[in-house]
């Protein structure tokens, strides 16, 4: 006899801690552990219900009384850059694409340092060193690689100089964008903005569907900037959408907008394990 049974993670939530989105509020997060044979299911599944991935663990922001951060993807085949896109492509089109495996460097955590030293001084990963660096980037259980990109480099060495660092997953539907940072001095090239149309090119070459940004914020300056990509998609109510008029997301922020943990929990999907003989 064959039959099928469901993954049956275990759901926990963090303890509450001070948003670092929107001033004055808490936050707190769901997650489950990622691990074994079905981890890449159950990455590809909770990843299309707004989970995200950090290291072997996925989570989703389940707050008391705020539900402002949406999960945020790129419909790749209508997506089509704007005008300062189309400059920001041409303006680093002199950067080198190395995919590699997920294997932390030396010279990536230097730039790691730099960029959390400019960027996010006082953020939550301002303290992290080299082994906690490390272990962001190889504690993987599913299908993951990281994208280096390299300018020129004046003194002739052939490798070229690393310029700006993503981790990604590749979903059976999309890439998800794990992690990136970029060496500060080339701010004004507006990498962030680079390394996200680049990923649009890589799923649109490998025929993959979306590109995960990880979360959208209404009223947070830090994550404004994803509502400029055309073809946005959030995850919303329980399902994606897109996302119109970026202001009609504000009223996300009062307490009846959060379903209890119980019943958010009670909704998610989680994928059938292989068949097994019984």
């Amino acid at each position: 006899m064959r039959h099928t049974l469901p993954i049956a993670p275990q759901f926990y939530v963090t303890a509450p801690q001070p948003c670092p989105y929107l001033e004055g509020r808490s936050e707190r997060k769901l997650f489950t552990a990622l691990q074994g044979e079905n981890a890449e299911r159950l990455n590809d599944a909770l990843s299309k219900q707004g989970f995200r991935r950090s290291q072997n663990v996925l989570y989703r922001p389940s707050c008391a009384e705020c539900s402002a951060c949406l999960s945020a993807r790129i419909r790749v085949s209508d997506f089509a850059p704007s005008r300062s896109q189309k400059r920001t492509l041409k303006r680093n089109a002199m950067l080198r694409r190395n995919p590699t495996s997920p294997w932390a460097t030396e010279d990536q955590f230097a730039l790691f340092r730099r960029y959390l030293d400019s960027r996010h001084a006082d953020g939550g990963m301002a303290d992290m060193d080299i082994f906690e660096f490390a272990a962001m980037i190889e504690e993987t259980p599913v299908r993951s690689r990281v994208i280096e990109y390299t300018r020129p480099d004046e003194n002739g060495d052939k490798r070229g100089l690393l310029t700006a660092v993503c981790l990604t997953d590749v979903l059976d539907d999309g890439l998800s964008m794990v992690y990136s940072f970029y060496d500060p001095e080339f701010d004004h090239h507006s990498l962030g903005t680079y390394i996200i149309l680049d990923h649009i090119e890589i799923a649109r070459r490998s025929n993959l569907p979306y590109v995960y940004l990880g979360y959208w914020v209404p009223g947070s300056r830090k994550m404004g900037y994803k509502a400029g990509f055309g073809a946005l998609e959030i995850y919303k109510n329980g399902r994606w959408e897109d996302i119109g008029d970026p202001e009609r997301h504000s009223g996300e922020t009062h307490p009846l907008s959060v379903d209890p943990i119980a019943e958010q929990v009670a909704r998610i999907a989680l994928p059938e394990a292989r068949p097994t003989k019984g």
